[in-house]
């Protein structure tokens, strides 16, 4: 059963400083790795490897659980705080820099194996063109704009993702994630966050238990009382907001009130599941529903689907 009040999520986050559209130019790409070759789209799941059925691994590292203190899609007031932590499970939560025919751009992505990475398909492709990246980096737990070691920067060799929007419309988002092989075997040094599909009816309803990580493009604000220390800017550290909630689901997505902007875009929605990290719902934009600005979430059962079919 999922833990309410126990899933005390902890850490602090800054996020992304992209637009709400991922294709618009990140201002903040000072910290950019070189274009590395591009990579291939694979169908065949054996070569990502996932036959760990989900399950984290945290690789002996502590955990950390006691937290420091344009168009948006904040829900209410504002309840993000910078993710200042290396330890896990926010360790394996990282910024995607990718580099398109549109220039550069910027997601969120989370390992959820030893070197893969889960996020949205529109972090790959270009929904309003149909273009695929030329190139994709992950910055490992990126904080203030410093990876841990730069040597743990990675580049993606292969990808898979849900939906190439061909349809135009709403439907095309409920399969708007997508698989990144690295080049690199980060899970190792990081560890990785698991991930279990649960019936709308056990996620829904205003239950506080989730944590939203994302690399969002206004935030922080280093101008802003208490981040002062933060002096790379707005996308250069994820922001979390703990205790947050799955409202309601509708046409095959659900919809949830954690707040997050532009490039928090593939951001995992996480909880505590008997001591252990696992991701229900990945973040993928925001839409009305019923007259109210709700931002929306792709259900992680589509990753299953996926894999099931093709075992």
């Amino acid at each position: 059963m999922l833990k309410s009040k126990q899933f005390i999520f902890t850490c602090v986050a800054t996020i992304s400083a992209v637009t709400l559209s991922i294709w618009a130019s990140v201002s903040a790409q000072t910290q950019s790795q070189p274009a590395k070759p591009s990579f291939t789209k694979v169908q065949n799941p054996a070569v990502f490897k996932l036959q760990t059925k989900g399950e984290p691994s945290v690789l002996n590292q502590p955990e950390d659980k006691e937290p420091p203190g344009n168009r948006r899609a904040i829900i209410g007031s504002d309840d993000r705080i910078p993710m200042t932590s290396r330890k896990y499970p926010w360790s394996a939560v990282g910024k995607i820099e990718g580099t398109g025919d549109d220039g550069s751009y910027s997601c969120t992505g989370t390992l959820i194996a030893e070197d893969v990475v889960l996020t949205n398909a529109h972090c790959v492709i270009n929904p309003e063109t149909g273009k695929v990246s030329k190139a994709i980096a992950f910055l490992p737990n990126l904080i203030n704009g410093i990876v841990r070691d730069q040597k743990d920067v990675a580049y993606a060799t292969s990808v898979y993702y849900g939906t190439d929007f061909k349809r135009g419309n709403l439907e095309d988002f409920v399969d708007d994630w997508a698989v990144l092989k690295l080049d690199k075997p980060l899970g190792r040094k990081y560890g990785y966050l698991g991930w279990k599909s649960f019936p709308a009816s056990t996620l829904i309803g205003d239950t506080k238990k989730f944590a939203l990580v994302g690399y969002s493009g206004d935030f922080p604000n280093p101008k802003k009382k208490g981040y002062e220390a933060l002096t790379a800017g707005e996308s250069m550290t994820a922001g979390v907001h703990l205790g947050c909630s799955i409202l309601r689901q509708r046409d095959n997505l659900f919809y949830h009130n954690c707040d997050t902007t532009g490039g928090a875009s593939g951001g995992a929605i996480i909880t505590n599941i008997d001591g252990k990290y696992y991701i229900v719902a990945l973040h993928s934009g925001w839409n009305k529903v019923n007259g109210l600005v709700l931002n929306r979430a792709v259900e992680i059962s589509r990753l299953d689907e996926w894999l099931r079919r093709n075992q």
